[in-house]
C-alpha cells in the first residue's frame, strides 16, 4: 500500500489510483505534477509551462482520469505529433486500464476503419493529432459534445507546426463549459491569446522560464565546413560508444545521413514524417531497445519520444528556431542521468549560434577540428556489394542503348497485357 512518504499522496489523489502509482513504482512528483495535479483534481482551467520530459503526461492524465471516473464525460488529448500521441495513450493505459477506462487513438498514417472501431466503442478519452481529428469532424465519425476536460499538449510546438487553424476549429467543436488544460515549454503571444480567448482564468504555473536548457548534458559546438561533416560524424560515432539521435533539418538529409551511418558499419533508422506509420514505429521502437544504435531524425523527435540512456545528441543540422536546440538536446540527459550534446556550425552560421547562446543564456564552448579526418567507405560500395556499377558516362554507346531498348520493350508488353486484361 502507499505511504505516507509518497509524494504523491498529499496531492489530492484517489486512493485506488495512488495503488496504481505504487506498484508502477512512482513516488516522487515532479515539479510540473506536484504544481499541476492539484490544481487540475478542482476542476480549474490551467496553464502549464514546463520543459519537454519533465513529466506532463502524468500532470495532466491523472487528473483526466480521476475526474472522468468521478463524474463521467469524455476527455480529449490534442498532440503535435503521432510518436507523441501514442506515447501519452501508452501512459494513461497503464493507470487507466485497471479501471475500465477505454482509449481512441486518432493519428494520421493509421487506417480509418480501426479508429472508427474505436470511436464506436465509446471511448472515456480521444487522443489525436489536429489534422485527424478534423478528418473524423468532417465525415461526422467523431463528435465531441461530450468532451469535460479539454487538453492541449505541447501547444507551441503545434502553433509552429501551422495547426493554428485546426486547433481553433477544434475548439469550436468542445462545449464552452469545460475544464482545459494547457501545457507549453514556451509561452509565445499566440499561446496567451488561446490562453485568453478559450480559457476561464486559467492559473499559470512555470517551471522554468522559456529556453532553460537541462542542466545535466553539456555542450559542444564544431564549425565545420558542411562537405566535411560526413567525415567528423564518422569520427564521432567511432568515439562514442552509446546511442545517439542525429537531427537534420530535412527529411532527404535525415534519408541519406541514416544510409551513410549504415555504410559505415553502423546499425541506423531513420524518422521523418515522409516514413509510414508502421516505419515510424518500428525505427522508434528498433532505437529503444538497442536494435538499432543510431536514429537519424528531423524535428519530429525532438518533442514526441522517450527513451532512456542516450548518450549523445548531435545537431548535424542547426534547428531553424533557437528554440528547438533545447527540446532536441533535451532528449538526452533524462530520468537524472548526464548526457552531451554536438552541434555541426558552417562558417556562415555563426549569427544562428550566438541567437542560441542568448536564449539559453550561456556560452556554447567550441572545439577545434580534428587535424585528420577519417574519410568514410564510399556509399556506392554498399549499395551494390559485390556488384560495382560503373557510371553511366563510362558506359558504352551500345551498352545504354540495349538497357533503354530493354526497358521500353517491357513497359510496351505491360501496356499490352493491361489493355486486354
Amino acid at each position: 500500500m502507499p505511504t505516507s512518504s509518497n509524494g504523491f499522496s498529499k496531492l489530492g489523489i484517489a486512493p485506488a489510483i495512488l495503488e496504481i502509482l505504487y506498484k508502477l513504482k512512482f513516488e516522487q512528483p515532479t515539479p510540473i505534477q506536484e504544481q499541476a495535479i492539484p490544481v487540475a483534481l478542482e476542476g480549474k482551467d490551467l496553464v502549464g509551462i514546463a520543459q519537454t520530459g519533465t513529466g506532463k503526461t502524468l500532470a495532466f492524465g491523472i487528473p483526466m482520469i480521476q475526474r472522468i471516473l468521478q463524474s463521467k464525460g469524455i476527455g480529449l488529448i490534442v498532440l503535435p505529433t503521432r510518436e507523441l500521441a501514442l506515447q501519452v495513450r501508452d501512459s494513461l493505459n497503464l493507470i487507466g486500464s485497471g479501471f475500465g477506462v477505454k482509449t481512441a487513438l486518432l493519428i494520421g498514417g493509421a487506417p480509418m476503419w480501426r479508429q472508427i472501431a474505436e470511436i464506436r466503442r465509446q471511448p472515456n478519452i480521444v487522443i489525436g493529432t489536429p489534422g485527424r481529428i478534423i478528418d473524423h469532424l468532417d465525415q461526422r465519425t467523431l463528435v465531441l459534445s461530450g468532451v469535460k476536460i479539454l487538453v492541449l499538449d505541447e501547444a507551441d510546438r503545434m502553433l509552429d507546426m501551422g495547426f493554428a487553424p485546426q486547433l481553433k476549429r477544434i475548439l469550436q467543436h468542445v462545449p464552452t463549459e469545460r475544464q482545459t488544460l494547457l501545457f507549453s515549454a514556451t509561452m509565445p503571444p499566440a499561446i496567451m491569446q488561446i490562453a485568453r480567448g478559450f480559457m476561464k482564468l486559467p492559473i499559470q504555473i512555470e517551471i522554468v522560464p522559456p529556453g532553460t536548457a537541462a542542466t545535466n548534458v553539456t555542450h559542444e559546438v564544431f564549425v565545420v565546413p558542411r562537405e566535411q561533416k560526413p567525415a567528423l560524424l564518422h569520427k564521432l560515432l567511432h568515439d562514442y560508444r552509446g546511442s545517439v539521435l542525429i537531427f537534420i533539418r530535412t527529411k532527404f538529409g535525415a534519408k541519406k545521413v541514416a544510409f551513410n551511418v549504415r555504410s559505415a558499419g553502423h546499425t541506423s533508422a531513420e524518422l521523418h514524417s515522409n516514413r509510414s506509420l508502421s516505419q515510424r514505429r518500428e525505427a522508434l521502437e528498433g532505437f529503444k531497445n538497442g536494435r538499432y544504435r543510431v536514429l537519424a531524425a528531423t524535428d519530429i523527435a525532438a518533442r514526441g519520444i522517450d527513451v532512456t540512456g542516450i548518450e549523445l545528441v548531435i545537431n548535424y543540422d542547426l534547428p531553424m528556431q533557437a528554440e528547438d536546440y533545447v527540446h532536441r538536446i533535451g532528449r538526452t540527459g533524462r530520468a537524472g542521468a548526464s548526457g552531451h550534446a554536438i552541434s555541426f556550425a558552417t562558417p556562415d552560421q555563426r549569427g544562428d549560434l550566438r541567437i542560441i547562446e542568448k536564449l539559453l543564456r550561456k556560452t556554447l564552448p567550441l572545439t577545434k577540428l580534428p587535424e585528420s579526418l577519417p574519410t568514410p567507405p564510399p556509399p556506392r560500395a554498399q549499395m551494390y556489394p559485390g556488384r560495382p556499377q560503373p557510371p553511366r558516362s563510362e558506359r558504352s554507346f551500345s551498352e545504354n542503348r540495349r538497357r533503354r531498348n530493354f526497358n521500353a520493350h517491357h513497359q510496351r508488353e505491360g501496356f499490352r497485357r493491361r489493355r486486354h486484361y
